[in-house]
């Protein structure tokens, strides 16, 4: 930690927040002469890199300046503004981060740089480049308010900020079907948002407030118990939308399969995590006897998904099945984010900061199995997993070995193997649903317990028939290696990934000692 004052802290969580959106307007304008480079599509991929940078910079110095050793600090809001916007419906401009939204704003900012790296040595086949590093920032800032603001209403702009450049950067970058998945992501999400829109709405007549910290001091005692569950049913549907919890999850395949790899990797990597965010910050604290009312179904719809989701892979995954790789990892995401809906059902600490930590392990190794499985596409020409194949396998050991060893990694990571990222937000989940919130049946969340278990070796099953399918196999002898291995972009935009999956997994108190006292101060109202 370092020491820096709150005004500086409340400067650099305005400037991560508006930055993008100021960088987007400078992108759509011409580049100055001196700028240009070898030409103006490479002078507005640089801009997309270096207003990225200068947000994650913004947001690792914010994050050393996070005072988390001081227990009355770390229990509260830091680097708080507060501006009144529409004094009519007491709607305010209100930011803040605590240890809950930190660690998001930080893996936000690193994901949507990396994609910027990236996407200047890669760019995807389709439009202008002015208006592909546009929405990627317009994408970012919506993101990062999502995760900064602290107002009901705010938090509903952001949420639906983000919805319109995703939607472009699918339906004019993406692959094949490319529009049809465009529209089923907008018009899935735009019906959770209108539902939950209501739901916010009668949260903040009914407590005479938008204000989320008020609201969550209140920890639901200006709302009736009838109106807690009619908020929490809008709110949760909404929210579950865009985790996505089975059974509304059925855009997220034909998004990711049809997006370009960056759109993948921000759309795993960010835009799922801010569903699940929005049930730790809003419902959770807000109104936990509509939380209390729904926790058992929400649990009992995360281990179907868990068990959904690790069989339509394991479906992809066999042989003459005509699997897509990137369809698959999707259907994957559907599972981990199981793992992150029981955690937070359980309504305990041990279970809300195992769903924190394997939100942040799900962004960082789904986010670098996109990126693999993008540049495979790049150097094949395919995804789908029997071409690749071919009957004994791809051969990426002997083809492409670095990019063959990275990907088994990301596979093992992502399965949940000790000491990588993905072991500790799973296991803390399971230890949550063993010993639940005591109003909750434990003998229910006890059966959940065993099935989300079952749903981790079927997690194995199925990622390790992947690394066989594509990593092994015999690469005959008249042909020598033709894949490109690992080029210095991608080891570039790649090893932050790498680095800190295998961080996080040694060291999860890095984490852990970040949301805790977060959780317990969010949680400590709900016990009356």
């Amino acid at each position: 930690m370092i020491d820096i004052s709150e005004s500086v802290m409340q400067i650099l969580l305005a400037l991560i927040v508006v930055g993008p959106l100021i960088g987007a307007a400078a992108a759509l304008l011409p580049a100055p002469p001196g700028l240009k480079g070898k030409s103006p599509d490479q002078a507005v991929l640089r801009h997309g890199v270096i207003v990225t940078g200068v947000v994650l910079i913004a947001a690792i110095v914010l994050a050393l300046g996070f005072d988390h050793d001081t227990p009355a600090k770390a229990q509260r809001m830091q680097a708080t503004t507060d501006i009144s916007w529409i004094p009519a419906l007491d709607v305010r401009i209100h930011l803040g981060i605590d240890g809950i939204s930190l660690p998001l704003l930080v893996l936000t900012a690193l994901l949507t740089f990396l994609c910027a790296l990236y996407s200047y040595f890669k760019m995807p086949a389709g439009p202008t480049p002015k208006a592909f590093v546009a929405l990627l920032l317009v994408l970012e800032s919506g993101t990062l308010a999502t995760f900064a603001v602290l107002d009901l209403l705010l938090f509903f702009l952001a949420f639906e900020m983000v919805l319109i450049p995703m939607y472009f950067l699918i339906a004019r970058w993406g692959g094949a079907q490319r529009q049809a998945a465009a529209w089923k992501f907008i018009l899935f999400t735009l019906l959770g948002s209108v539902v939950m829109l209501l739901g916010l709405l009668l949260i903040g007549i009914k407590a005479g407030t938008f204000d989320m910290v008020a609201l969550a001091t209140d920890n639901g005692r200006s709302l009736t118990t009838s109106v807690q569950v009619i908020a929490v049913l809008a709110i949760g549907i909404g929210l579950a939308v865009k985790t996505p919890m089975w059974p509304l999850h059925s855009w997220l395949p034909d998004a990711h399969t049809a997006a370009p790899t960056v759109g993948s990797v921000l759309l795993a990597g960010v835009l799922l995590k801010m569903g699940t965010y929005g049930f730790v910050r809003i419902l959770l604290p807000v109104a936990p006897d509509g939380m209390h009312t729904f926790a058992p179904y929400l649990a009992a719809f995360a281990v179907v998904g868990i068990i959904y989701g690790s069989l339509a892979c394991l479906a992809l995954a066999k042989q003459g099945a005509k699997g897509d790789l990137k369809r698959l990892i999707a259907y994957s995401s559907v599972g981990h984010m199981g793992f992150v809906l029981l955690g937070i059902a359980t309504m305990t600490p041990t279970g809300v900061n195992g769903a924190l930590f394997a939100n942040i392990a799900h962004g960082l190794i789904t986010g670098l199995l996109f990126f693999l499985v993008g540049a495979l596409k790049d150097r094949t020409g395919t995804t789908d997993l029997d071409t690749l194949a071919e009957g004994t396998g791809a051969a990426l050991y002997g083809k492409a070995p670095r990019l063959g060893g990275l990907l088994a990694f990301a596979a093992v990571a992502s399965l949940g193997l000790p000491g990588l990222a993905g072991f500790w937000g799973e296991m803390l989940a399971l230890f949550g649903a063993f010993k639940p919130a005591a109003d909750l049946s434990r003998p229910a969340y006890l059966t959940f317990m065993a099935i989300a278990a079952f749903g981790t070796l079927l997690t194995a099953a199925y990622m390790l028939v992947v690394v066989r399918r594509v990593c092994m196999g015999e690469t005959p002898r008249q042909e020598a290696p033709k894949l490109a291995d690992v080029q210095s972009y991608e080891f570039a935009a790649w090893t932050p990934l790498v680095a800190l999956t295998v961080v996080a997994g040694l060291w999860p108190k890095a984490l852990l000692g970040l949301t805790d006292p977060a959780v317990q101060q969010l949680l400590a109202g709900g016990t009356r």
